[in-house]
């Protein structure tokens, strides 16, 4: 049952249109919201974005950036201020009892390909990310309302009506869609009565932000490792001049999160008194848990990223899983806003739920292998191979016999363009719109249109496959043509002659509307 929490004094919102503050409000101004906004913003949906703690968020938790959620990045606009502000994982250093050590490699350090250009995880503190987010919102003309909390909501056919209270008291505002970006402890998941089954793991645990003496920067140092209740991680920050420290402690007492406290800690831990820990920028005890949200929506009301699925953070899964959901849910929520059928907003459950149940499962079989004292990372947390073959929109060449299929990741591939200039598919993916790669068709099947831009690749295109990396990556017949969605994945494959079928899929999408499709 949804939650109508009445609230005193509250007046309505001034400056609205037909009734609305904004199209959406989006509550939560972490990683998942901000890339919600930026990808509301490039598409000019109206919306505000609320954040109820007074300033962001200063730590550094989620602190791996996956290749998969490189792309995105990518797409976005920030990937190279990324990079620039973090760095790579470091070797592991594993210490022995008697003072030595031996390293191995966190990741694998797999090269690039034609396909995949990014193959290695990024290390950036997820204050920085989000800064970032926050810069490149700004570039588009936005701002986080920070000190701004959501107490309140009820909805109709038509909208929502959120009550907010921030420091100029409590007022009333209406949207069309309410996103709840809000975190573990998700107010909006509780007020719409959504269940969050799962379980607790067993393991608590400190992760603190802290400058210290005594360890170099060049490895992740670890202690007793597999030792549930000696085991010390600790590994400098890349882009700061601070060391995260992680280390499970009982589940139950108070932890000391002060720099006496921590440094304690790894002395008793370590054994050595050179590691010095000099002041703490941010900490905090946590008790790991792998849950689930039964519903993703309810009725003009969405939870995203760990409102709706939270992790152990093993593997970094946690923040990437939560960027993707809202890049999934993004471009179809400005669709539906444009004129596409409100069934495309189903597809975001559909397809992202899946998703986090595989992730909670990896990150639970990664958690147990550490505390044996492995710690695994390969491609399978890459996030690579995440796809929606069975989702309904995934249309079209279902008796391909080789190749990609509807619901794959969309390669990349070199390419030169008719004049000559070096490019890269993903370099014509970027932005909001739909892509349609035509492979060699002898006829066009259908023309640009402001949402969806139209390739030739061939000898006679404005794309050349000179290198044959296009071929290789997507496998296409002569005629065979390659819709790629706004999120980088493939809607459909058809033949050039499959207008119909082809125009009946962008009607769905919003892309084409019913007027433009008789005429």
């Amino acid at each position: 049952m949804l939650a109508s929490y009445y609230v005193h004094n509250t007046h309505m919102e001034t400056g609205m249109t037909n009734g609305f503050a904004a199209d959406v409000l989006i509550c939560g101004a972490g990683a998942a919201g901000l890339t919600l906004a930026i990808e509301l913003a490039r598409r000019g949906v109206s919306f505000r974005l609320i954040e109820k703690t007074s300033k962001p968020f200063p730590g550094s938790r989620g602190k791996g950036i996956q290749p998969r959620t490189q792309e995105i990045l990518e797409d976005l606009g920030i990937l190279d201020k990324v990079v620039a502000a973090g760095g790579l994982y470091p070797p592991l250093r594993e210490y022995r009892d008697n003072g030595s050590y031996s390293e191995k490699g966190t990741v694998e350090r797999a090269g690039p390909t034609p396909a995949e250009p990014y193959h290695i995880p990024l290390m950036i503190p997820q204050f920085i990310t989000e800064r970032i987010m926050r810069e490149r919102l700004a570039e588009l003309g936005h701002r986080v309302e920070f000190g701004c909390q959501l107490v309140g909501l009820e909805q109709d056919g038509n909208g929502v009506t959120a009550r907010l209270a921030g420091p100029d008291g409590e007022r009333t505002v209406r949207a069309r869609y309410l996103l709840g970006a809000d975190g573990g402890r998700s107010f909006v998941r509780g007020a719409l009565g959504i269940d969050f089954p799962g379980k607790t793991v067993g393991v608590r645990a400190i992760v603190a932000d802290v400058v210290l003496s005594g360890l170099d920067r060049e490895a992740w140092h670890q202690f007793n490792a597999g030792d549930m209740e000696r085991m010390a991680a600790i590994c400098p920050l890349a882009g700061t001049d601070l060391f995260q420290i992680q280390a499970p402690v009982p589940l139950a007492g108070e932890c000391d999160l002060s720099a006496d406290g921590l440094g304690r800690m790894i002395g008793e831990r370590t054994g050595r008194s050179d590691i010095q820990v000099h002041s703490v920028s941010w900490a905090s005890a946590y008790a790991m848990n792998a849950r689930l949200a039964d519903r993703y929506r309810v009725g003009r009301v969405f939870l995203v990223g760990d409102a709706a699925h939270i992790h152990p953070p093993t593997g970094g899964q946690g923040l990437n899983t939560s960027v993707q959901d809202a890049y999934n849910l993004g471009w179809k929520l400005a669709a539906v806003l444009g004129g596409a059928q409100d069934h495309l907003l189903d597809t975001y459950e559909e397809e992202r739920r899946p998703v986090a149940e595989a992730v909670l499962g990896l990150s639970t079989r990664l958690l147990d292998a550490q505390k044996e004292g492995g710690m695994p990372r390969g491609r399978e947390v890459h996030q690579l191979d995440i796809g929606y073959p069975g989702s309904l929109l995934s249309q079209g060449a279902a008796e391909r016999s080789g190749g990609l299929r509807a619901g794959s990741r969309a390669p990349d591939a070199p390419v030169a363009g008719a004049a000559g200039q070096p490019s890269r598919l993903f370099r014509l993916f970027q932005g909001p719109h739909w892509t349609l790669l035509v492979h060699e068709a002898a006829r066009e099947p259908i023309a640009s249109r402001p949402r969806l831009r139209v390739h030739h690749v061939g000898l006679q295109g404005d794309v050349i496959d000179a290198g044959g990396h296009v071929r290789d990556a997507y496998d296409l017949a002569r005629g065979e043509c390659v819709l790629i969605r706004p999120d980088g994945y493939i809607g459909a494959i058809f033949d050039a002659d499959q207008t119909a079928e082809l125009e009946a899929y962008l009607v769905r999408m919003g892309i084409v509307c019913l007027e433009e499709e008789r005429k």
